[in-house]
Order: structure tokens, then sequence, then C-alpha cells
């Protein structure tokens, strides 16, 4: 029996639009984007004609695109062995063939891609750039050169965009000249999430929460994004990215920044992103000595069973950028405003870790006095993956007679039971918010240019100081400097498996 769909899409109005994906054969399109754009049409949120058209440099026809399809994403849908709406959702795929570096092939496959649009100037038109952020700018040239601009169309921005400020601005300019801030969508999928979205419901709008919500309540905050796989055949990517620049710029940061904001006045497009950009503004930098108290940068070493980064298979040896990449960051930031003064907010994320689990930790502080031996701190966790729920962690008392004997114990929400429905993949949400055309869950350029603001001087301390990443075991906990940096102030990394 298939899923229920999510009340929410039971209401939606279906959406008619062409979605023309730039790096639409490629893994993001055929790991995320499709199999979400699926759903939502399973969902009834497309309408009959809206169309997705695949652009590539493969040579490949409609009926080629549709088999590439079949075979690679119905697999991956549990929903896929629904023959009519599977059929309908193929009937949708085009194919066209461009390459944006080849002005010969470029012209010719630009042309192709008018052709097909010609005539549906009416229907919203997306541009999604699921492609290295170097080709965002060249792509929006050749839109607009092809006369494919129009006042509905849109253009989401995948992650990284860029690798430090000066190249976030220069793409920002190149594809701020063609289209409006409006009409740009720089994508964070960590944000469409279910257990993002609860968070702001769970501050904003229950009246037990924002009282406390302060640095007179609350000890530290721990944002994780951890995983278990390494990097196999994406070294040449990695090198280049690393931990800092892949996760903590972009993931961590916006998850922070909905931890620490003030109440916006409205739930709006720009409200909520107002209030995020403050806390970027608000973060104090780390820079020279800071940076090696406040930072700390591992690379995964080999293992029993397990590779080491230098080690993973890859098409090209590993280089000097390879031994100096981290592919494990932890941070201690500070939000300096009187909200959270005093307050530390503990991000880390890495590769080769014990467990893939994404969270948010926010650990309160003692009772002011304790009338009962054994007990400790509440704390609220927020499971963004791999089970999407919230965690209240409460003491309570184990049943029994003679000594009272406390015992944390979770009071859960978890989302799959509660509601009975599926949850909705993160792409589902984005996407049909593009096709909305609400910006909320995106990323506004002055928010991108703040954070990279705040990561520039860390990343410049650590290129300057020129030593080599820790080395931690593959498969173990991190680097034990990441350790220090908690058990300095008696604290301690979140460890407790998801429920």
């Amino acid at each position: 029996m298939n899923p229920s769909p999510t009340p929410a899409a039971q209401r939606a109005t279906p959406h008619d639009a062409d979605l023309v994906v730039f790096g639409g054969t490629g893994d993001l399109s055929m790991r995320k984007l499709l199999p979400a754009l699926y759903h939502c049409d399973r969902d009834g949120r497309l309408a009959p004609q809206t169309r997705i058209i695949a652009l590539s440099r493969g040579g490949l026809t409609d009926d080629d695109l549709r088999g590439k399809v079949d075979a690679q994403v119905r697999a991956a849908v549990p929903e896929g062995d629904d023959p009519a709406v599977w059929r309908r959702f193929l009937a949708r795929l085009r194919h066209v063939p461009v390459d944006v570096h080849d002005d010969g092939a470029a012209h010719e496959g630009w042309r192709a891609l008018a052709g097909l649009l010609a005539g549906h100037e009416d229907r919203d038109r997306i541009f999604y750039l699921a492609s290295p952020p170097m080709t965002f700018g060249p792509f929006c040239r050749q839109v607009q050169q092809a006369g494919l601009v129009t006042p509905r169309s849109r253009v989401v921005l995948e992650k990284p965009l860029g690798r430090d400020l000066a190249s976030a601005r220069q793409i920002n300019d190149e594809v701020g000249a063609i289209f409006a801030e409006s009409q740009i969508y720089r994508i964070d999928h960590y944000l469409g999430k279910e257990t993002v979205q609860n968070l702001l419901v769970l501050r904003f709008a229950n009246a037990f929460l924002e009282p406390i919500w302060n640095s007179l309540w609350i000890d530290h905050v721990q944002i994780s994004v951890t995983e278990t796989v390494g990097t196999p055949g994406r070294r040449g990517y990695y090198d280049q990215a690393g931990a800092l620049r892949d996760m903590v710029q972009n993931h961590l940061l916006q998850l922070l920044c909905l931890v620490a904001m003030e109440p916006p006045a409205r739930n709006d497009r720009e409200s909520i992103r107002d209030e995020k950009l403050k806390v970027l503004q608000a973060l104090r930098p780390i820079s020279g000595s800071e940076a090696d108290r406040f930072t700390v940068r591992g690379q995964y070493a080999e293992a029993p069973g397990m590779p080491g980064y230098l080690d993973e298979p890859d098409r090209s040896p590993p280089t000097d950028a390879s031994y100096r990449v981290e592919t494990f960051t932890a941070i201690r930031a500070e939000v300096k405003n009187w909200r959270w003064a005093g307050v530390p907010f503990y991000l880390r994320t890495g590769k080769r870790l014990p467990s893939r689990r994404s969270e948010i930790v926010v650990q309160f502080k003692d009772v002011p006095h304790s009338i009962y031996p054994g007990g400790s701190p509440n704390r609220l966790v927020l499971r963004l993956q791999p089970s999407e729920g919230i965690d209240l962690h409460i003491m309570a008392k184990e049943p029994g007679a003679g000594e009272v004997t406390l015992r944390p114990v979770p009071l859960g929400l978890s989302f799959a039971r509660t509601f009975g429905t599926r949850v909705p993949d993160a792409y589902e949400r984005l996407l049909m918010d593009v096709m909305d055309g609400n910006p909320t869950l995106f990323m506004r350029r002055d928010e991108v240019e703040a954070a990279w603001r705040w990561i520039d001087p860390i990343l410049a301390t650590w290129e300057s100081a020129g030593t080599p990443p820790e080395p931690y075991p593959a498969g173990s906990a991190g680097p034990p400097s990441a350790h220090e940096l908690l058990g300095r102030s008696g604290r301690a990394w979140h460890e407790e498996e998801p429920a």
C-alpha cells in the first residue's frame, strides 16, 4: 500500500511550469531532484502540461533520457510501482544537449531549447543549475542571449556558492546581471527538512519555550552533521572544498541562524531572512590565535577495514592539497548580542565518523538548587536525520519504592509516527516553494556574503599556518582536539544515538 500524501499536498494547487535542469543527467538530479519531482507529481502538485527539461552534454534523445531515469530512479522511488503515475512522470521528461563551454555546440543546443520553450511564455520558467558554481555565470549569460529570460523566470543555484567571499561576490554579480534578486533562489536543502520547519514552529507558536530561549537558561548549543561515508571518487572536489566550505559555510551556519534568530514580526519571505542576517552579522570573528583555540580541523586516516582520505579510490593520485584539506571540523562560535551573550555554539561536521546523523542539541542549565542527587540538565534534541523528530529530555523518577532514583527520559515526537504520513524529502518542499515564488527558505545574497565574511578569516589562518589537519582513525569520533574544545569548559559532545 502506498503511503498517503500529506494533507498539505492534497490541498496544493498544481503548478504549471517548465523546469529546465542544467546538469539534468548528473548525480544530484538522479538521486534527489527527479525522485522529489516524481513525488510532487504523485501528490498532484504538477499540472498536466508541466515539463522537466534536462540539459547535459550527452547526445541523448528524449527516449534515451526516459530509459536512463527508468533504470536509475525508479528503484529509488518506493511508489515507482504505480504504472500510471510513473508513465505520466516519464512523459514529462525532455532532453536537450547543451555544453555551456563550447560555443558552437552551445548555440545549437540553445536554439533547440528556445524552440522547445517557444509559445509557453505564460508559464513559470525555472532554471535549476545542478552544476559547479563556475558555470552559473556563463549559463545565465547563455540563457539571456538565447532570449529565454521572461518576467516569470527564476533561477535556482546549488551550493557551494563560491569558495570565498570574493568568488561568491563574482558569482552573485554575474547572475544578478541577468536575473533580479527576487528571481534568484540559492538553495540549501537543510532548510527544507521538516525538523527545521518545526524548529520555527516550536519556538514561535508555543508559549513555553521562548521565555527560556536565552543565556539565562541555556548553557550551550551543539549543531552536528556527521557522516559514516568517506570521499571515494570525489577527492578532486573535496581537495578544493573541505568540510568548512562544504558544510559549515552553508548548512551549519543556516541552522545556527534559525536557533539564534530573534522572533520575526511576520512569517513572510523577508522578515525571517532579515533576522537570520542579523545573527550572521553578530557572530564573533575568529582569526589568528583565536582560530587555534576555537577551531579544530582533522582528516580521517586508515583504520582496520577502512581507507584513509589519502587512500580512497579516485581517478587521480593525492596532490599537495590532499594533505592539507580537512574532512572534519569543529568550531566554538559566539553570537554577540543580549540574548546569547556568553553562550557557546559548537559546530561539528565530518566524514568517516561512527554514525550518520544531523542534529541540534540545546543544552539547558541545571536547576539553581537540586534537592535530588543524580540529576542532569534538561536538553532539547532536534533530529534532522536519519529519523526526523524532536526529543525533550526531562528528569523523571524511576518506578519503585525506597530511595528516589532519577533518570533522564525523552518526551519524543516522531513526525512519521505522529502524523501517519510519509515525511517529504527536503527537495520536494523547496522545489514547490520555487514554483510558488516563495523565497523564505532560500538564502539571500547578503546572507551568503555575511557567512563567507565570517568563514574567510578562519580559512586564511589555517592556510597561513601551513600545518596539516589532525589525523583521526576512520570510524572514530574525530580528532582528540574536538573533544578538548568542549572539555576545557567541562562539556562534552552529545553522542546518544537517535531514537
